[in-house]
């Protein structure tokens, strides 16, 4: 078999409707170990597979982060959800990650505040498996508070949930990569969007600790009703957003 050269890949990739062809070339090019390595991830990224499966790791916050196939693969307007908790974090914050995924956010966190307490939950075991490789805190497998330390009521500092927004009927309209490769459960939240926000911001305010704050990540057509349901749950909201990274992010603080 020939060698693929950068040119031939940049082809395939152009063909098969990758906008940024030449970046990912490059990208298969450096991660592969042999050239028959490499063929193979060409073909499964021809095949429509999210360059971050194909790879085996996603960049997200400066971080080479793991990403194992048929987990969900961190959004660049994640990285809003980060910087939002950063502002806010203290050294040796106790941290929760909710919905942790490849445990993208944890990371990031972990990274930037260095000595932290960080739990991370999701409900998918595969997701759990891979975010214990990007982790050295505990990561928990089960459905949102269930899994949690009960001692950790009432002193979480910062409390962050990527939960899946995306309406039901909406799942249709989502990219091929995200609808054919990545869990359902990381994407489907309900008729409106908000079935999994809603249970995140009801039981939120029992486990903060004074001062501490909760941070939603949602989309700008939701955060109105967003805002309301972190109401509800008995803190005052409040929504942020970045343009560039087309993100927004509802955080809720206890009411003094």
């Amino acid at each position: 078999m020939s060698l693929l050269t950068l040119p031939a890949i940049v082809i395939r990739l152009r063909a098969a409707g990758c906008v940024f062809a030449e970046d990912e070339a490059e990208l298969l090019v450096s991660t592969a170990r042999t050239p028959d390595d490499l063929a193979g991830m060409v073909d499964r990224r021809v095949a429509g597979l999210p360059l971050e499966h194909v790879l085996g790791w996603a960049e997200f916050c400066g971080l080479r982060i793991a990403v194992d196939p048929g987990v969900f693969v961190p959004r660049r307007r994640t990285e809003f959800l980060v910087g939002q908790a950063l502002a806010l974090a203290g050294g040796g914050a106790v941290i929760v990650d909710l919905c942790c995924g490849s445990g993208a956010v944890g990371a990031a966190l972990v990274a930037a505040l260095g000595q932290v307490e960080l739990h991370a939950v999701d409900i998918d075991p595969i997701a759990v498996r891979c975010a214990r490789r990007n982790l050295d805190t505990p990561v928990y497998q089960g459905d949102l508070y269930d899994p949690l330390p009960r001692d950790l009521r009432g002193r979480v500092d910062i409390l962050v949930a990527s939960a899946p927004y995306v309406p039901t009927g909406a799942i249709g309209l989502l990219p091929a990569e995200a609808r054919v490769h990545e869990p359902m459960i990381a994407l489907d939240g309900g008729a409106d969007g908000l079935d999994v926000v809603r249970r995140v911001t009801a039981q939120a305010a029992q486990w903060l600790a004074p001062g501490g704050h909760l941070l939603v990540e949602t989309s700008a057509r939701q955060a109105a009703s967003t805002a309301e349901a972190v109401a509800r749950g008995g803190l005052l909201p409040r929504v942020t957003g970045s343009d560039d990274l087309d993100a927004t992010v509802v955080i809720g603080a206890p009411i003094s």
